[in-house]
């Protein structure tokens, strides 16, 4: 696992539900550390999941419920 500042870097899972999905790119635009940006029809992808701070804002700001971020756990991480 990285160290980041001492302390282990935490990771985070990110699920979209496809069919929930209307492509609409607001999950990337809110993203702080453009770990989202769009395939070539506007849907999600993860580009740079490592960055992810768990912010949850592209979760919270998706009008349609349609991502969610699960902090992993440290023993788990060597699984993903």
């Amino acid at each position: 696992m990285e160290k980041q500042s001492g302390r282990a870097k935490k990771r985070y899972s990110h699920t979209v539900f496809e069919d929930w999905c209307k492509k609409c790119g607001i999950c990337s635009s809110f993203c702080p550390k453009n770990v989202i940006g769009q395939d070539e029809h506007g849907g999600p992808v993860f580009e740079r999941p490592e960055d992810c701070i768990g912010c949850r804002f592209c979760e919270l700001h998706c009008p349609d419920f349609a991502i969610t971020v699960q902090e992993l756990d440290s023993d788990t991480v060597g699984d993903v």
